[in-house]
């Protein structure tokens, strides 16, 4: 087995998830593995220079997020043009690694008292879409297995209900699609797509804070579907009250049929999570190892499983046995680990940019109308809070502008905070969304 081209599989795999299918077909389907050295640096072949350009401009932080999510840890990532006479050769150093990547099942989802009831729910869903719980609203805090269980429910629907047209969305897709249609006419389009579905499954529902256009079409879409008696399921990382900026008819809509929280694993669940995902693997995991992950990782699934992950990499990368030294060093680099403020400052800028109905390059750039004036002024404050940048460094990220400039925005924000009730809640979903 080619051990770089199944991680590249697996990365184009998680990359697809966030794209819409003509810049994944354009951009990433095309990656061919040129060179994996050192368990840390990686050469990706691209077909021109263009689209080279595009990946470094756009997408390398999402391509660093998808190893990370397939490795367990953030890999260099360099980018190149091969010579046609020079087809790209794999690196072939080490045994093979799996992709990582396995079918998110129920038979595979491992329950324990903190999640029986949301497992129970969902599998009454699969088995009698419409006629259970509609919607299902599922939340809880991030990494606990809600993305496991509404892809089990699109799973075993698809078997049993094969002519079904299943919609499976996270709700950042959502907001994007809609934003897009509005900008290019095509919103008839984007309508039929999603009111036309006997499924639907929306991820991340607490993203639609504050987004007055996605909020709008997403009452319609639930409204005509739900009429329709087709099945709907959420999932949040908060209940539905606690998203502060959502639309009362929304909240009311979202509590009409059952909502089943995910609490973080007890001890013998941790212990039964690593067990599955070194089985999943071909790790055999000494059990002190085992016991020593699941004390000290309690609160994420991910966690756990990324732990297990990153010991299989070193093992199958660098031949290191999985002991409890290994472990620690899995673990502290887990518990260790932050995002880039480059990449924190994109997100927050995005996910500002989303809420606005701007562009995260208008917010950037000369414009001053009053959407993006106030859009930089949100994302300005919410970058202080979030980074805790100095002035000057804000100022440097929002296209050079002066740090007496940021200053006088923040102040501006800090007195409207305190002056309106829903700006402040806007604000507050906004940094939940970045956070989570």
């Amino acid at each position: 087995m080619d051990s770089f081209n199944d991680v590249l599989d697996a990365v184009k795999l998680y990359c697809k998830d966030y794209l819409v299918d003509a810049t994944y077909n354009l951009y990433v389907e095309g990656l061919q593995p040129i060179l994996f050295e050192n368990s840390k640096h990686v050469v990706l072949g691209v077909r021109n220079d263009f689209i080279r350009k595009i990946l470094t401009d756009r997408y390398l932080p999402l391509l660093h997020e998808a190893f990370t999510a397939v490795l367990g840890f953030d890999v260099d990532i360099d980018l190149m043009v091969p010579e046609k006479k020079d087809p790209p050769v794999v690196d072939q150093d080490g045994p093979g690694l799996p992709s990582g990547h396995y079918e998110f099942t129920f038979e595979n989802f491992i329950k324990g008292s903190g999640n029986q009831f949301a497992f129970a729910a969902a599998q009454a869903v699969a088995a009698n879409p419409s006629g259970a719980y509609n919607p299902l609203f599922i939340y809880g805090n991030s990494g606990l297995g809600k993305t496991h269980l509404l892809t089990a429910i699109q799973l075993e629907i698809r078997r049993t209900h094969p002519e079904y047209n299943i919609v499976f969305v996270t709700c950042e897709q959502f907001t994007n699609e809609i934003i897009a249609a509005i900008r290019s006419g095509t919103t008839e389009a984007f309508r039929q797509k999603y009111r036309q579905a006997d499924l639907l499954l929306v991820d991340d529902i607490q993203f639609i804070a504050g987004k007055e256009s996605t909020q709008e079409e997403f009452f319609y879409t639930f409204n005509d579907l739900h009429t329709a008696g087709k099945q709907i399921v959420i999932a949040s990382d908060r209940p539905a009250k606690e998203i502060k900026s959502l639309e009362e008819r929304l909240r009311t809509r979202f509590e009409w049929g059952l909502s089943a929280d995910i609490q973080p694993p007890d001890y013998e669940t941790r212990v039964a999570i690593i067990r599955r995902k070194a089985e999943l693997l071909h790790l055999e995991l000494p059990d002190d190892v085992v016991e020593y992950i699941a004390n000290n990782l309690k609160n994420n699934i991910r966690q756990l499983e990324g732990a297990v992950k990153k010991m299989n990499a070193y093992y199958m990368l660098e031949g290191i046995s999985p002991v409890i030294g290994v472990a620690q060093n899995a673990i502290r680099d887990i518990l260790s680990e932050t995002q880039p403020v480059p990449l924190t400052v994109e997100r927050i800028i995005s996910e500002v940019a989303r809420t606005y109905n701007v562009t995260a390059s208008d917010i950037r750039g000369p414009k001053r109308n009053s959407a993006v004036s106030a859009a930089r002024r949100t994302a300005a404050y919410v970058v202080r809070e979030i980074t805790g940048l100095s002035m000057e460094e804000i100022g440097k990220e929002f296209g050079g502008r002066d740090h007496s400039t940021i200053v006088y925005s923040i102040r501006v924000m800090e007195k409207d905070i305190q002056n309106d009730s829903r700006l402040k809640e806007t604000v507050e979903d906004i940094i939940k969304n970045v956070r989570s």
